[in-house]
């Protein structure tokens, strides 16, 4: 039998069950016992079986396609959250159409509005703190969406899936400051980024909870490397704070690179901590002290809370959801305290 005359109805036939058991099956749904589902894939791939995308989204009024809109996909934490995202996806037989818009917001809007009409539901990320009515003036009303890290005040139209930034802040500020270090200094990230001025606002509070003798210093960095290691050149030249703690765990690694490089011991001299978990934290030398966020996992749960939208035979879910991160002490701060 030619490869381009296999059909839906061949498949049924060959695995002994209904055309529409074929296509709950190919499709991910739920309502089918796992046994079939196997037999079915299996059948599908001997055969070569191909469903006609065009035909298919005309059938069912769906592409199998989900919109993901991400300010960079340059990083761990954007790797991980893809990462997340993609593994539901592949679990329910459908695609993704990613898009960057590298901290442009006309370039956002642009990206937001040519996914009309080619997805089924979007998942974006959009960590802007000024302005943020800009994302829903171009969001397709119509569209299922679910927003990452994002801030919309007075707007619970959207599911939002997000990280406690501020409390995550106030528990790294504090363990720094439970091993007795008073001089910190805080590299923030960019100004205009909700996550980077919950993340500060953390520090800021703990600090000042703790009283006269916490002095605190604030830099300011890309969440990037680069920036960590500016960042860390820049301490350089003056006295060395007791602890730095970064915004994010890419300018912490930045800026252990400066001070190693320059000899200075890591945390015998400055203890340094981070933000996110990214895998690399665990495994540069002194392994750094972080806060632990599922960046995987939260790209998983903000896919399935969509394709939860998305069928209309499923409950959509209520209310919004926030992470919470988890002090990772590595020995960075804490000498011999091991990986985690």
């Amino acid at each position: 039998m030619a490869k381009n005359s296999i059909t839906i109805k061949d498949v049924a036939r060959e695995a002994k069950v209904s055309v529409a058991t074929v296509s709950r099956a190919l499709n991910g749904h739920d309502n089918v016992a796992e046994a079939v589902r196997k037999a079915v894939l299996e059948v599908a791939d001997r055969l070569r079986y191909s469903p006609h995308a065009a035909a298919r989204s005309l059938s069912s009024r769906h592409t199998q396609t989900i919109g993901v809109v991400l300010p960079d996909l340059y990083g761990e934490f954007f790797s991980e959250l893809i990462r997340g995202i993609d593994g539901v996806a592949r679990a329910r037989r459908q695609h993704l159409l990613v898009s960057s818009y590298h901290g442009d917001q006309e370039e956002q809007g642009r990206a937001l509005r040519a996914m009309r009409g080619r997805v089924d539901g979007l998942l974006v990320l959009s960590p802007y703190a000024e302005h943020p009515g800009f994302l829903t003036e171009n969001l397709p009303q119509s569209l299922p969406t679910v927003l990452i890290n994002t801030h919309l005040p007075d707007d619970d139209h959207y599911p939002v899936l997000s990280i406690d930034d501020h409390a995550g802040a106030i528990a790294m500020t504090e363990h720094l400051l439970a091993q007795g270090h008073r001089r910190i200094v805080f590299v923030a990230g960019p100004e205009l980024n909700f996550d980077a001025r919950e993340r500060l606002r953390g520090f800021q509070d703990a600090m000042a909870a703790h009283g006269a003798d916490a002095r605190a210093r604030v830099m300011y960095g890309d969440f990037d490397e680069a920036s960590g290691y500016r960042a860390g050149q820049q301490l350089l030249q003056g006295e060395l704070p007791d602890a730095v703690f970064a915004a994010n765990d890419m300018m912490a690694l930045g800026c252990l690179y400066a001070l190693t490089q320059a000899g200075v011991q890591v945390p015998g001299q400055v203890a340094l901590a981070g933000f996110d978990d990214i895998p690399l934290a665990r495994f540069v030398h002194p392994g750094l002290t972080t806060m632990r966020v599922s960046i995987a996992e939260l790209g998983a749960q903000a896919m399935g809370r969509l394709l939860a939208l998305i069928d209309p035979a499923g409950a959509a879910p209520q209310g919004n959801v926030t992470l919470k991160p988890t002090l990772i002490v590595r020995d960075s701060t804490v000498a011999g305290a091991g990986q985690a």
